[in-house]
C-alpha cells in the first residue's frame, strides 16, 4: 500500500498532523509505504519559503487580515478554486506520476481543494485518477467550506461536533471518521504513565507548563512572571519557543521556574504538569488531551483559535483567558485540585468518544470499498 500525505507549513499544526499520522499508518501497517510532501514547497522551491515567512507575519501582526479573510471565506461554498490553481494542478499531476500512490491524505484544506480540482478534470477526461481516494484530515474544530470538496472519499473529524455540522452541510455521515486530530504515539500513551505517577501527588508540588508556540508568542511584562513565581507549592515550566530574546530575559531569575527555548520532546514535559497554559492550537489541544492536562488558554487571536477555545469550555477540559494579565486566575486554578481533577475527568471522556479502529477503516476506503461505514 503506497500512501501520499500533502501538507503545508501554514504554522505547525498541519505538518504536526501528517508527521503523526505518519507514523499512526507505520505503526499499524508496518508493510505500507506512506510519504510526506511539504505541497506548497514542491511546487514553489523558491519561494514558499518567502509566503511561509509572510503567513506568519500575517497571523502574529495582521492576525484582523487574516481573520477578515476566514469570514468572508467561511460564507462562501466548497469546492473553492484556491489562487494558482493551474499551476499547483500541473505539479499535483507530476507529484503522483513520482510516487503512484493508492490514496491521498491531506492535512491542509489547500491539498485537498487541488486533489479534488485534478480527480473532477479526470472525471472529464475518464482518468484513472479519478479513482484516487481523497482523504481529508481537518487540523481544527471547524467544518469551514474550506474543507469541503465534493471528490472527498473521507473525512477525519476532530470531534463529533465537527461531525454533525459537516452532516449538516451534506456529507454523508457513512465519509466521516471521528478520529481527533493526529498527534504523536509518544502523545497518546501519556494519560496511562501519568496516572502512575499522580497516584498519591495531590499533596506534592504542583507543576504547572507554559508553551508560547514555536514563535514564543507569550506576555513580556515581568509582572506576569514574578506573580507565577508566587503561586505556592508549584514549580512551572515555560518553553519559549525560537523566542530566543524571552529565553535570554527569564532564564535563571526565580528558582522555581524553569526556562526553555525550543525543545522537540514536549511529551516530556506533558508528563509532569498538572495544567499547560497555550495558544488554543489545534494540534496542542489534542495533545493535551491524550496527556488529560487541562488546558488554559490565551485569549484567542484567530478565528479558527476562537473556535477551538469555544469547544475547550464546552467540552469542560480548560478555561479560557479574557486578558494577557491573567496572573491571579491561573493561580487559583492551579491552587484548586477538584476542577483540575474534573477537567481532566472531561478530557478522558472526550477521547473515549474518537474512534479507536478508524485507521482500519480508513484502510478500507484506500483498499476501495464501497464508503468508510463499518
Amino acid at each position: 500500500m503506497n500512501i501520499l500525505i500533502l501538507t503545508g507549513r501554514f504554522g505547525m499544526g498541519h505538518w504536526a498532523a501528517a508527521q503523526s499520522l505518519r507514523q499512526q499508518l507505520l505503526r499499524r501497517f508496518p508493510d505500507a509505504a506512506v510519504a510526506v510532501e511539504d505541497f506548497p514547497a514542491y511546487v514553489m522551491p523558491n519561494a514558499s519559503g518567502t509566503l511561509y515567512r509572510f503567513f506568519h507575519l500575517m497571523v502574529t501582526h495582521g492576525n484582523h487580515l487574516f481573520n477578515t479573510y476566514y469570514k468572508i471565506t467561511s460564507r462562501g461554498h466548497a469546492d473553492a478554486h484556491p489562487p494558482l490553481e493551474g499551476l499547483f494542478l500541473d505539479k499535483l499531476a507530476e507529484l503522483l506520476e513520482k510516487y503512484r500512490p493508492d490514496a491521498v491524505i491531506a492535512t491542509h484544506p489547500l491539498c485537498a481543494q487541488i486533489v479534488s480540482r485534478l480527480k473532477e478534470e479526470a472525471a472529464d477526461q475518464e482518468n484513472c485518477i479519478l479513482d484516487l481516494p481523497l482523504i481529508t484530515c481537518i487540523t481544527d474544530i471547524s467544518s469551514h467550506p474550506e474543507w469541503i470538496n465534493r471528490n472527498t472519499d473521507c473525512y477525519l473529524a476532530p470531534s463529533p461536533e465537527v461531525k454533525r455540522s459537516l452532516e449538516e452541510k451534506g456529507i454523508p455521515s457513512a465519509r466521516i471518521c471521528v478520529t481527533g486530530i493526529p498527534v504523536g504515539e509518544e502523545f497518546r500513551s501519556l494519560a496511562e504513565r501519568k496516572t502512575l505517577r499522580d497516584n498519591g501527588k495531590w499533596g506534592g508540588q504542583t507543576e504547572l507548563l507554559v508553551m508560547g508556540g514555536g514563535l514564543g508568542l507569550l506576555p513580556t511584562e515581568d509582572t506576569f512572571y514574578e506573580a507565577l513565581h508566587r503561586i505556592p507549592n508549584a514549580h512551572i515550566t515555560i518553553i519559549t519557543g525560537h523566542n530566543e530574546k524571552l529565553l535570554r530575559r527569564l532564564a535563571g531569575r526565580w528558582e522555581n521556574i524553569q526556562v526553555l527555548g525550543y525543545v522537540d520532546r514536549v511529551w516530556e514535559y506533558l508528563q509532569k504538569a498538572d495544567m499547560m497554559i497555550s495558544k488554543p492550537g489545534g494540534i496542542t489541544l489534542f495533545e493535551s488531551i491524550y496527556a488529560q492536562v487541562p488546558v488554559y488558554s490565551w485569549p484567542p487571536t484567530l478565528c479558527q483559535e476562537c473556535n477551538n477555545a469555544r469547544w475547550i469550555v464546552e467540552q469542560g477540559i480548560g478555561w479560557v483567558a479574557d486578558r494577557q494579565d491573567c496572573a491571579e486566575e491561573i493561580r487559583e486554578l492551579l491552587t484548586d485540585k477538584l476542577r483540575l481533577a474534573r477537567a481532566a475527568a472531561c478530557m478522558a471522556k472526550v477521547r473515549q468518544q474518537l474512534e479507536s479502529e478508524a485507521l482500519i477503516r480508513l484502510m478500507a476506503v484506500i483498499a476501495g470499498s464501497q464508503g468508510v461505514a463499518a
